[in-house]
Order: structure tokens, then sequence, then C-alpha cells
């Protein structure tokens, strides 16, 4: 169903970039502050809604291009290595600075509604989210295989890690906040997955 060897590099590189501060994660722990981890569950359905979305349009619209032109497949795999290797540099030079958002007048409680829209929203709206999907899921799909299973399964990881990284978030609240906001230790944070990136382009460039 799947190749054991692309997934093998395909699991920590999906998890380092959802577990990396981000507007989701920055989002999930706000709410899981303001609002409780059990209503914050609202959110992260919405969010996971939109990155699912996020990830089957971007892939389908990259296959759709690969199957008039097979040898884009090489060109997507170079992209998808210079697009981590920017992720990377980006990581390492952070200054490890953790922004959150102030919910102003909002009320005490948000509607369950709002909450998922806003998971949804934040998702669907983050041009990053497109470009990382459309440079990255198709080179850890194996040309060999079915392409169906190949992409449920894959998305569905990406779902797992992307609800445990929002849950870790909305459950830390601010003792989570307080680690994060020291300096030195966000700035490890990236420079571990920065170190991953380059790591795993190097791997989709000799691969």
């Amino acid at each position: 169903m799947v190749n054991l060897t692309l997934l093998g590099a395909f699991i920590p590189t999906f998890l380092f970039v959802s577990v990396t501060p981000g507007m989701c994660m920055t989002l999930a722990m706000t709410l899981g502050m303001s609002q409780g981890v059990r209503r914050t569950f609202w959110m992260m359905w919405g969010e996971m809604l939109g990155v699912g979305l996020v990830a089957m349009a971007a892939v389908l619209g990259v296959a759709a291009l690969m199957l008039k032109f097979p040898d884009l497949f090489q060109w997507f795999k170079l992209l998808g290595a210079a697009y981590l290797t920017y992720v990377g540099i980006q990581m390492w030079r952070a200054k490890g600075k953790l922004a959150l958002p102030q919910l102003g007048t909002a009320p005490v409680l948000l509607p369950r509604r709002t909450l998922f829209s806003q998971g949804f929203i934040t998702a669907v709206s983050n041009p990053k989210g497109w470009a990382f999907h459309m440079a990255l899921l198709p080179p850890f799909i194996d040309s060999k295989l079915a392409f169906w299973p190949q992409l449920l399964v894959l998305v569905a990881i990406i779902l797992l890690l992307e609800f445990g990284s929002m849950l870790l978030y909305a459950s830390g609240g601010k003792a989570l906040a307080l680690f994060l906001t020291k300096t030195n230790r966000l700035q490890y944070l990236n420079r571990i997955g920065a170190c991953l990136m380059f790591g795993v382009a190097i791997w989709m460039l000799v691969g």
C-alpha cells in the first residue's frame, strides 16, 4: 500500500513541521488557555478539515500535471528539496519569539461554530500550507504503487500529527507558552527542525 522507506522519511518531516510553533499551534495554545481544551476541540476539527482539503487539492492538482507530463516528477523532487532547504534556513535563522494573539473583547466562551470556522479558515488561508503540500507530498508518493491508498494514508498521518500537536499546545497552555517564550529553547527546537529539513532535502536529491 505504501513505500515504507518513503514513509520513514515522511513521518519525522511532517512531525517537526506540525509541532513547530505556527499559526495553528499558536491558535490552539491561545484557545486552550482562554476556552479550555474541550472547547478547543471544535477549532481542531475545523483545522484538520481545512488541512485535509488543502493536502488533497494540492496533490491532485500536481498529480494531474504529472499524468500529462511524467518527467515533472523529478522537477517536483527538486522543488520539494529546494523548499525544504528554504524552510530549514528560515527555521535556523528564526529569532525564537512566540507571539500569542490577543483575544481582545471576544466573549469568554466563543460559539462552537466560530471555533470550528476559525480553525478551518486558518488552515485553508495559509499560503505556506498550500506551498508545503504541493512541493512535498508528491515526492513521497511511490509511482509504482496505487495512488489513492498512498494518498489517503499520508493525509491520515498528517491529520494525526496535526491533532496530536494541537492537543499538546492546547493542553500545555501557560506552561508550554512560558517554556517556548524562552528564546534559547525555541531557537534550539527550530534548529533541530532545520537540521531535519536539510537532511530530508539531501535524501530527496540523492534518493
